[in-house]
């Protein structure tokens, strides 16, 4: 089905000391080898799709880093270099004096094929944006869309290549992007500005990019799309309603704003009077959700796929994938009702008299003792077969270990927290059991204490690495102390949205901002 052009293994083998070479020469899956990582202090290991290895018994030291570090191109502010003209991509790990302590060294790999579930989109003229989790193939595929916009369509094709990841380290673009030209940027910084660059000095047909993630490059993206130029590029996230969650990106569909309806509209519509729309046209078109190498789940209307997801309307999406003899295979499936709020991942709940939870990084401790104040007792099971929903939060979710995978391949629906906090859990448990929570359950001191609890566990979800973190709907004085826990631990804050939804969100940055 698919034909590897060239991974160059062999430029990116010998930029291993001996002592890590060897072994890896000697294993019979070597073509299928995914990245080698080097951690100061620590053991080699090899990674491959199936598997994991510990290359030599000798902990890694500083020299076998520096052996590395000579033998590659100079790192970016990104903290990323790679080998010159091939795909491989080396991401560095610096102690807090800058010195480098760890290394990432990922195989990159030019595919055909990678594209064909969705060639008649990308033929279509129209934007599309890729989603997907990191190594599901974004990268491999947006490098594909270039090289048959340039060759077999005869477009225009520029490549925005922050990381040359697309195009390959060196100055000479790797041939996988075939007659596709790229544009080099100096800095990560400035990668919205050569978008706009791209456009204005050499009038490109198609502009690809990856990994839009700052607001200002969303900007950007919007500007060269009404331009009229077809924009292919990759976000942060994993689905649609994970853009429709995240403040900086969600421009890329359109904005999402908080409208307060008057009493006849809320009542016509059957809604609350606080409710959220979409703001303008989305940037792209399309939007494809990369489940894996040869499945792709797609909302060929973003406009109505988000505008049903706010309202809470049956969701139908597109699911296409390549058969064992190469086939595209495709089945739009019954639509799925969304649920919306505290939760990101929202396939529908199963009519049953109880539900059966499986509980996988979030508080248990936290659900039994909410779960008091509903009439009806909660089911907390420990075999995943026996289960009926999977709850999970966002950080364990977004690194797919094994119990997700075995919950996503069992068909399990899936719901995922924005954070481990008892508000969260208390709006999640509410939605099963919509008749069953008391809204006076428990007081105002209570309420209060649960509030600043939420602002430290976002505190320790930034710190810990998360971009951003927003909290539930408060007061103006309780926001006033979650952002008075935020100042003190060295992080930015602000508010956001229209009274009563006025909420904290809790991020690392310089702007620190009271509301």
């Amino acid at each position: 089905m698919q034909k590897t052009i060239t991974d160059d293994l062999q430029a990116l083998l010998d930029i291993f000391p001996p002592h890590i070479l060897q072994p890896l020469d000697q294993q019979e899956d070597i073509s299928q080898l995914l990245e080698v990582v080097l951690d100061l202090g620590r053991l080699p290991e090899a990674r491959f799709p199936n598997r994991e290895m510990v290359l030599n018994h000798k902990e890694v030291s500083q020299p076998d880093i520096e052996y590395v570090i000579s033998r590659i191109g100079g790192f970016g502010d990104d903290n990323r270099a790679g080998i010159e003209r091939t795909l491989h991509r080396i991401s560095a790990i610096r102690n807090r004096q800058g010195r480098i302590v760890g290394l990432t060294c990922r195989v990159g790999r030019a595919i055909f094929g990678t594209i064909k579930v969705i060639e008649d989109l990308v033929k279509s003229g129209k934007s599309i944006l890729l989603l997907g989790r990191p190594g599901v193939g974004k990268t491999t595929m947006l490098r594909e869309v270039a090289r048959v916009l340039a060759d077999d369509f005869n477009k225009r094709v520029i490549i925005v290549d922050t990381s040359n990841e697309i195009a390959g380290d060196g100055d000479i673009p790797h041939p996988a992007i075939g007659h596709a030209r790229r544009m080099q940027v100096t800095t990560s910084t400035r990668q919205h500005a050569v978008m706009i660059e791209a456009v204005e000095n050499h009038m490109p047909e198609v502009i690809v990019i990856d990994e839009i993630g700052t607001e200002l490059e969303a900007l950007a993206a919007r500007t060269i799309a009404e331009r009229g130029v077809q924009l292919v590029g990759t976000a942060h996230g994993n689905t649609l309603e994970n853009l429709i969650m995240n403040p900086t990106l969600s421009d890329l569909i359109g904005g999402i704003q908080s409208v307060v309806l008057g009493d006849e509209e809320a009542k016509r519509r059957g809604t609350q009077k606080s409710i959220l729309e979409r703001t303008s046209p989305p940037t792209f078109d399309i939007v494809v959700e990369i489940v894996d190498w040869h499945k792709v789940a797609i909302h060929p209307e973003v406009d109505q796929a988000v505008d049903a997801i706010l309202r809470g309307q049956p969701l139908a999406t597109e699911t296409r994938w390549l058969d064992e003899s190469g086939e595209v295979r495709k089945d739009k499936g019954a639509p799925t009702t969304t649920i919306k709020n505290n939760i990101e991942s929202h396939p529908p709940i199963k009519e049953t008299s109880q539900h059966r939870l499986y509980l996988f990084g979030v508080n248990r401790g936290r659900f039994e003792q909410l779960s008091k104040e509903m009439p009806q007792s909660l089911a907390i099971v420990d075999d995943l077969s026996s289960a009926t929903l999977f709850v999970t939060s966002k950080s364990h979710y977004r690194r797919k270990p094994q119990k997700v995978r075995e919950a996503e391949a069992a068909n399990l629906p899936i719901y995922v927290l924005r954070s481990n906090t008892p508000p969260q859990i208390r709006h999640f448990l509410s939605t099963l059991y919509p008749a069953d929570i008391p809204t006076g359950s428990y007081d105002k001191a209570d309420s209060l204490k649960v509030a600043l609890g939420e602002a430290q566990e976002a505190v320790n979800l930034v710190q810990s690495g998360e971009e951003t973190v927003e909290l539930s709907p408060q007061s103006a004085y309780v926001r006033r102390l979650q952002h008075l826990i935020a100042q003190r631990n060295e992080l930015s804050s602000k508010s956001a949205g229209r009274e009563p939804e006025r909420r904290v969100r809790i991020y690392k940055g310089e702007d620190k901002r009271i509301g």
